[in-house]
């Protein structure tokens, strides 16, 4: 995709301006945030000549006649957003004539019958499409039809000069960490109330912004920068992800952030998370809503550090090898070669 002297191929990166890239590169200079660019995309640069535009919520004057099709004039070039509510207020208020997106909630809406038409409408005027699990593949597929947006898989990856390996914890603490609509912090609860009954001198750290009440002995924290979470998942023991069954591969995120601290994880076996978590050896898979496999998977990482530490260290070489944003943007590029 490259000349001898460099990308000479230009697209334009097209970003929510609620987590501006402008802010967040400032951010990074001052450590505070992985990646120069929010995912990682700033290694885009590496492909191709990128033009990044920070995109506003769409206006009600826009929205209406979007609505009509009176809206923007289109725009030649393609660009690129990351999810498909990004792409939805591109095409509103800055139309292009080509674009592609990632596609993270509709999958899971449309094997429910709830994905918004206008959303596949739009959708299936992209050129392509791409999903961050083999799972969501061949939904998203059969949701376009047998249109000629092109549907493909690219590993999700994270900064791993960020978030590094740390030596194993002394002392026990379980630490879980997330906000999405398919956490499931009722069987988290659950479990952690049967394992610190058995394993009191536990401690559990919970990241979340759910009102349930946690068992007695938990601390929930409702936000952390990012600079402290990754100071958190360095003092786990283990690092705890329900979620309720989906097909986007909630969780997989703190999955490999857990991972490239050197932390084994325990998560829910849905769809797609076996790409990011290998049973046995960087961690353990448990089924959904189950609160007693959940704390009985987390106890014996507790029973045995130095087992636990071993799969901590398993999962530093597996995002080294497979799970960076350098190989995610890759991969990405790759899959957009025939569009670009």
């Amino acid at each position: 995709m490259e000349s001898e002297g460099g990308p000479s191929l230009s697209l334009t990166w097209v970003h929510r301006a609620e987590q501006s890239v402008r802010t967040w590169e400032q951010s990074h200079a001052r450590g505070e945030v992985p990646s120069i660019w929010p995912y990682g995309l700033d290694a885009l640069r590496d492909h191709a000549d990128v033009e990044l535009i920070d995109l506003a919520p769409p206006g009600r004057i826009a929205r209406a006649r979007a609505r009509f099709a009176v809206g923007p004039r289109p725009v030649d070039g393609l660009a690129l957003t990351w999810d498909e509510n990004t792409a939805y207020r591109m095409q509103t208020t800055h139309p292009r004539t080509r674009f592609a997106t990632g596609v993270i909630w509709l999958t899971d809406m449309a094997e429910t019958g709830d994905a918004p038409t206008r959303m596949v409408s739009m959708l299936g005027r992209a050129e392509a499409a791409w999903v961050l699990s083999e799972a969501q593949v061949e939904p998203v597929r059969r949701m376009l039809g047998s249109g000629a947006t092109r549907v493909f898989a690219v590993p999700f990856g994270i900064d791993s000069a960020f978030f590094v390996p740390r030596p194993y914890p002394a002392r026990p603490r379980i630490v879980s960490v997330g906000n999405d609509r398919d956490r499931d912090p009722a069987t988290l609860f659950a479990a952690l109330t049967r394992i610190l009954a058995i394993r009191p001198e536990t401690e559990a750290v919970v990241q979340t912004r759910s009102d349930l009440a946690p068992p007695e002995g938990v601390q929930v924290v409702r936000h952390l920068p990012h600079a402290e979470l990754r100071d958190l998942y360095a003092t786990a023991s283990v690092v705890v992800i329900p979620t309720r069954p989906n097909l986007h591969a909630s969780g997989m995120t703190v999955a490999l952030e857990a991972l490239a601290t050197a932390r084994p994880v325990v998560v829910t076996d849905t769809p797609g998370m076996h790409q990011y978590v290998s049973e046995g050896r960087t961690g353990h898979l448990v089924p959904p809503e189950d609160p007693a496999e959940l704390a009985l998977a987390v106890l014996r990482l507790l029973d045995d550090p130095t087992h636990a530490a071993e799969l901590g260290q398993n999962g530093r070489i597996e995002v080294e090898q497979r799970f960076t944003t350098q190989i995610m943007v890759a991969s990405l590029a790759r899959g957009l070669l025939p569009a670009i």
